[in-house]
């Protein structure tokens, strides 16, 4: 009977509090919002709240819908477990019901606090915030707010096609990342952070989904920084042509003329199909409203939003796409291995020359060039290469991508993370500082690290070695700038 009790006196204290800051009422972290009053669990020094609800549920006729809001309510709500991942194929537990997101919070801290908010990576078809690699309560227990957010996936986030769109739009599952902005603009100072010091990171289709964000008019105010982690930044985006085309023939292949009645199992049957022929047929497209342009153009444009900035990739990214790809990306450039050996005379392997070139044409090089024009424009610009291998990986060459997120999040020993040696995790807690420190000042520099200079025309960079960490004249310089030839 004691919980119980202790349950209901925190209830009874709960409704007496104002809505404006977090309630940790003995073991029970209350946060009040539009919502309903969610009751969160505490591990440690960190409160967590799961599975918040950001929208309505988009099933049924809200499918292929711009984001609803949820209900207003004044239920007190149990935030103990993630809520469902977005559907894909490779999860079981997947649902269509699936817009939450997930707030780690230092207990019994103040506010208001710095906020970070993570978009997930998986090509725009797979990935959840509820992954354990991308738990925050490392992050948190530095003295911010961790948000991350599940958005549609596949052909439920990026299908467009003229009798289900808006507006001519398809991006879904940008939509809802807005929408989880919006929400976290309007309900983070419950659970003690501040909505006008916010942060976004991500990696790969993360981190593409924040640059097209920064370009977003209807973004701007709902965050203050950014971190591009491995954004393709040349990539080119579908036409609505093209992604009508797509949209007519994923639809024609289906059983019934109404998709939305259409049952998942079918959906995603049908999605694995167009993905075998098309492996980026689901993917955020230029629709006139909310994306508008490339990456690349919209930054020569200067159409972002003028904010602080760090963007980098790793030193090896060939994990990003599969051996096929990357011979598509050779071939496509019209670049020869003899020309390879020329631009990277210390490389010896072709498979390595192929990798390392992809990694320079696809993340480095983009990198450099949207640094420098951000900068130009007079926004801080902090920029970066990856290249820590963990001690234990060493003597087993494998793809990069990806890999600096656990030594962001400091995680070990679950899916994606392996054990960290004593200098790993030294390593992790500089880089992590890093990123806490940009989230709180704009300013990645801090006591006892090493001093990480602003991007000067986007040569300047920051290189996170295995040897030591260091901030200085890009070495790869001239390889990228005959690239860009």
């Amino acid at each position: 009977m004691r919980p119980l009790f202790a349950l209901a006196l925190a209830f009874s204290l709960l409704r007496l509090a104002g809505p404006a800051v977090a309630q940790p009422v003995g073991q029970f972290p209350f946060a009040l919002t539009r919502e309903g009053q969610m009751l969160g669990a505490v591990e440690g020094e960190v409160a967590f709240f799961k599975g918040l609800a950001y929208a309505a549920p988009p099933v049924g006729a809200l499918r292929w819908r711009a984001p609803q809001a949820t209900a207003e309510s004044s239920e007190m709500r149990t935030a103990y477990d993630y809520g469902a991942p977005c559907l894909q194929p490779s999860l079981a537990d997947a649902s269509e019901d699936c817009l939450t997101l997930n707030v780690f919070r230092p207990f019994g801290v103040d506010g208001p606090l710095p906020v970070m908010v993570f978009i997930h990576d998986g090509a725009f078809v797979s990935g959840t915030a509820n992954d354990p690699l991308f738990d925050g309560a490392k992050l948190a227990q530095a003295g911010l707010i961790v948000v991350t957010v599940n958005y549609r996936l596949g052909a439920l986030g990026w299908l467009t096609h003229p009798a289900l769109s808006e507006n001519g739009s398809g991006n879904y599952g940008l939509m809802d990342q807005i929408a989880a902005l919006r929400w976290v603009h309007g309900n983070i100072a419950a659970f003690g952070g501040d909505p006008n010091n916010v942060t976004l990171f991500g990696s790969g289709a993360g981190a593409t989904s924040i640059a097209l964000l920064m370009l977003c008019d209807e973004a701007r105010g709902l965050f203050q920084k950014a971190i591009l982690q491995s954004v393709p930044g040349r990539a080119h985006l579908r036409s609505r042509q093209e992604a009508e085309a797509a949209g007519l023939q994923f639809v024609a292949a289906l059983s019934q003329t109404d998709p939305r009645t259409i049952a998942p199992a079918e959906l995603l049957a049908a999605e694995q199909k167009l993905l075998a022929q098309s492996p980026h047929g689901f993917a955020p497209a230029i629709d006139g409203s909310l994306v508008t342009d490339d990456i690349a153009a919209g930054f020569t444009a200067g159409h972002e939003n003028r904010i602080a900035l760090i963007i980098g990739c790793n030193d090896d990214e060939t994990d990003f796409d599969s051996e096929p790809d990357i011979a598509k990306q050779l071939a496509s450039s019209g670049i020869t291995i003899d020309e390879l050996r020329k631009l990277y005379p210390e490389v010896a392997k072709s498979s390595d020359l192929a990798a390392r070139f992809y990694t320079d044409k696809v993340f480095s090089e983009p990198a450099r060039l949207l640094a420098r024009l951000h900068a130009a424009r007079g926004a801080p610009v902090f920029r970066y290469r990856f290249a820590y291998v963990p001690e234990a990986r060493r003597a087993i060459p494998e793809g990069g991508h990806g890999r600096e997120l656990q030594f962001i999040f400091g995680v070990e020993g679950v899916p994606g993370a392996g054990i960290f040696s004593r200098h790993d995790r030294e390593v992790a807690n500089r880089m992590r500082a890093y990123w806490i420190n940009f989230a709180m000042s704009g300013d990645p520099n801090g006591p006892d690290l090493p001093h990480w200079d602003a991007t000067a025309g986007g040569d300047r960079v920051l290189l996170i070695g295995n040897e030591r960490i260091a901030s200085g004249d890009d070495p790869l310089a001239e390889h990228l700038d005959r690239l860009t030839r």
